[in-house]
């Protein structure tokens, strides 16, 4: 972390400690109040587990509630969100990658943020689509993350390339920048949501839809993510690299650009020889915004029962407050999900901008498809493979894929 963004973070935690004011539905007078609830989150590592330890804690100390953290891999989030909605042995609060909230909520196991005065005021139209379920909210972010073109300068310098901010501008500094041993442009393409929601950027700024996957505007866009790997300017191996392996030949120096989450921010700062540019996906055609998948993950409140269901709600209300929004923004490069809290966030983090700018058009997953994203996301992640692996064309490979999905 940056000498200025942990400056940043510590401010925004005594923020949080001094500022933090919920506002939850009344609790029943006779009911008594509950003074710890159990809360569950995939945050395993090492620096994502601090920081949100450190917005628990302030918020603990705010609400006089006592909070039980569980966390466990994010593979074994959803399965282990499931079976205790079968079971109803869900925790109290619960924090979980927002594209499965709708298939959660399916299941009746959450209850409406509403109970606990919890309003969408001020949040980012795609935010708050991602929470919702058949007209209600039932998630909510205190931060979202998105993905970006983040390049070297020093290689982009010596080669006299400017940050492309076009789908041309892209190929043609890629194609510039592979030389001795090195690629142009690394990004992931494994055939799991990963690599679907790298893709996304492409596909849904060239007008696809996910309810059309073999459309002329999804082939383009996969015929010229296939085209970066077949010329030689992106490694074949992006159909085995997750996002951290990406990171690493960035760092490495074996790719001169990558497409990649904020998150990688606060590693790429401790690479003292490392001088890193952020710019906005590149788009088909000059003016147009990007429109990126929004990453992150939504607060809920599970069907308890008791008064621990208003002391879950009293806990997220503090988590959404602004003074939280920023400590866990600054702290894991995140960006507030309340429209003015971003854009004072992005006053203050110069790196940050780039992603801050591309919330306003970024689009939930599971907007259009709700709770059948999950097979259509993997419906493209196969096509994706099947194209840069040079098993099917672009245009062949997405027709399977419409075909799986629509089974």
């Amino acid at each position: 972390m940056s000498v200025a963004r942990r400056a940043l973070f510590l401010v925004a935690s005594a923020a949080l400690l001094a500022a933090c004011s919920p506002s939850p539905a009344p609790r029943p007078s006779d009911a008594p109040a509950a003074t710890s609830v159990t809360e569950l989150d995939y945050y395993a590592d090492e620096q994502g587990s601090a920081a949100w330890q450190q917005v628990l804690d302030a918020c603990a100390a705010r609400t006089g509630i006592r909070i039980e953290r569980q966390k466990v891999p994010t593979a074994q989030m959803l399965p282990k969100i499931l079976q205790g909605a079968s079971s109803k042995t869900l925790p109290d609060l619960l924090f979980t990658d927002n594209p499965t909230l709708q298939q959660v909520a399916a299941t009746g196991a959450l209850t409406p943020l509403s109970d606990y005065g919890i309003s969408a005021d001020g949040y980012y139209p795609g935010i708050v689509k991602a929470g919702t379920y058949q007209g209600k909210i039932y998630g909510a972010a205190p931060g979202v993350n998105g993905l970006a073109l983040i390049y070297n300068k020093d290689l982009l310098d010596a080669a006299g390339v400017r940050p492309p901010s076009t789908w041309d501008d892209l190929k043609t500094a890629a194609a510039t920048l592979t030389k001795d041993g090195k690629y142009g442009l690394a990004f992931s393409a494994i055939p799991s949501e990963e690599g679907t929601w790298q893709f996304l950027p492409f596909f849904w700024s060239n007008g696809a839809e996910l309810s059309r996957l073999d459309s002329p505007q999804s082939t383009q866009a996969l015929a010229y993510v296939t085209g970066l790997v077949t010329s030689g300017s992106a490694s074949k191996s992006v159909v085995t690299w997750n996002q951290n392996d990406v990171a690493d030949q960035f760092v490495a120096g074996n790719a001169a650009m990558m497409v990649n989450g904020s998150w990688n921010l606060a590693r790429l700062d401790g690479e003292k020889s490392l001088h890193y540019g952020v710019v906005p996906i590149p788009v088909p055609k000059a003016g147009a915004k990007p429109v990126v998948a929004l990453g992150g993950e939504v607060g809920a409140v599970p069907v308890t029962g008791g008064p621990t269901q208003q002391a879950a709600g009293k806990v997220l209300t503090c988590i959404l407050a602004e003074p939280a929004m920023l400590q866990w923004s600054k702290a894991h490069a995140y960006v507030p999900s309340k429209t003015a809290v971003a854009a004072k966030f992005g006053a203050e983090q110069p790196e940050m901008r780039a992603f801050v700018d591309e919330v306003g058009s970024a689009r939930s997953r599971t907007a259009e498809l709700g709770e059948k994203y999950p097979k259509v996301s993997q419906a493209l992640a196969d096509a994706i493979q099947a194209s840069l692996t040079g098993k099917l064309p672009a245009d062949q490979a997405l027709r399977t894929a419409q075909q799986a999905a629509g089974s």
